[in-house]
């Protein structure tokens, strides 16, 4: 059965993860300049206008087409007791058809990194896309280097599964990464979290 999001909101224990809304603009430039140094050895190179109010508005419009088409679930944590933008999670390169599968991709912000917002948010996310999106695997790499990404896909209920050389442009030149996924079918991994 080919289900697609409409009405994106997974609730988790301390976050709502939602699409990204015209108003988030300010709370979202202000924590991406302010973990810039903490974010940028692991993204590509950001855009000149990336934090820009125009740069943002098309980040909303990109978010509300790829729901309705199906295509990306791009989602912003948001920490229930006080409304925070604590950083952003996509379910994106949905793929239907004998494939059944998308690639998660995340950052957060410095000020809420290791108090294991992501990984709820992660955990959230995959029971989204295997109960709601039927999806049978969910993908996701990172630099082999960067220790705090894998153990939390590790935690997470992803598998280690190889090396992509030259796999993206990182702070502006091709790097390799590590491989990770997280299968339906593969009950070592978390899928029942509510």
């Amino acid at each position: 059965m080919l289900r697609r999001a409409r009405n994106v909101k997974i609730e988790t224990e301390r976050l709502t993860l939602r699409p990204p809304v015209h108003s988030d603009f300010r709370q979202w430039a202000a924590l991406r300049l302010t973990s810039r140094d903490f974010l940028q050895p692991w993204e590509p190179t950001w855009a000149v206008d990336h934090l820009t109010r125009k740069s943002f508005t098309n980040r909303v419009y990109w978010a509300q087409r790829s729901i309705r088409s199906g295509t990306a679930v791009p989602v912003f944590l948001i920490r229930k007791e006080d409304q925070s933008l604590v950083g952003a999670i996509t379910l994106d390169h949905i793929r239907r058809g004998p494939a059944q599968a998308g690639t998660t991709g995340y950052w957060i912000g410095e000020p809420f990194a290791r108090h294991g917002y992501m990984r709820e948010a992660i955990e959230g996310l995959v029971h989204y896309a295997f109960t709601e999106l039927d999806l049978s695997r969910i993908e996701a790499a990172c630099l082999p280097e960067n220790k705090a990404s894998r153990a939390l896909l590790e935690k997470s209920g992803y598998k280690y599964e190889g090396v992509a050389q030259s796999y993206l442009q990182i702070a502006g030149r091709w790097r390799t990464h590590v491989l990770y996924a997280n299968l339906r079918s593969d009950r070592r991994g978390k899928t029942e979290v509510g």
